[in-house]
């Protein structure tokens, strides 16, 4: 069985900067801990945007700079960045909540014989959006979602998107 960790959005300003969370923190070192025991293939996405942020339009409905390419900001926590720098990973930059490119990736692996985990930041943004979207795409395929290596803007918000991913036959562990 092939298994695939996808680590969402362990940026900086996810963790402790412009957007960060006391909850957030508290997960990066579970985060840690799954990265280092994890075998088999890492995918790490980083929420990326431009200069303009301001000017899109999620810039107008969520109207705090983050995750602004090239910047401190947009930067791994420097746990997650030393965890994942002693393993083989993949990058993947988005530009908005899901990935499409996550997808596209995704879609070489057998469906069969593949499973996915989901970690990271925000459980109610990205997390819930990039397994959603893998399930469409991949109805048959395992996936998984570990509660304890995530973290949501509220710790109600975190609940609702794991009820929402398990009401969409999303595996939720860790409780």
């Amino acid at each position: 069985m092939k298994k695939v960790l996808i680590v969402v959005d362990m940026q900086k300003d996810f963790v402790d900067g412009a957007l960060g969370t006391k909850e957030a923190v508290a997960i990066v070192d579970n985060v840690v801990a799954k990265i280092k025991d994890f075998d088999g293939n890492i995918i790490a996405t980083y929420d990326t945007h431009g200069e303009n942020y301001m000017d899109t339009q999620e810039g107008k409905k969520l109207p705090v700079p983050h995750c602004i390419k090239g910047t401190e900001g947009w930067k791994l926590d420097k746990k997650v960045q030393k965890a994942l720098d002693k393993k083989d990973f993949t990058e993947v930059y988005k530009p908005t909540f899901g990935s499409v490119d996550l997808v596209e990736m995704i879609r070489k692996y057998d469906v069969e014989n593949t499973q996915i985990q989901l970690i990271g930041l925000c459980t109610d943004i990205c997390v819930v959006s990039n397994a959603l979207l893998l399930k469409a795409n991949f109805p048959e395929m395992n996936i998984s979602v570990d509660a304890a290596c995530c973290a949501g803007v509220t710790p109600e918000k975190h609940l609702a998107a794991l009820e929402t991913m398990r009401s969409c036959q999303i595996e939720v562990i860790n409780e």
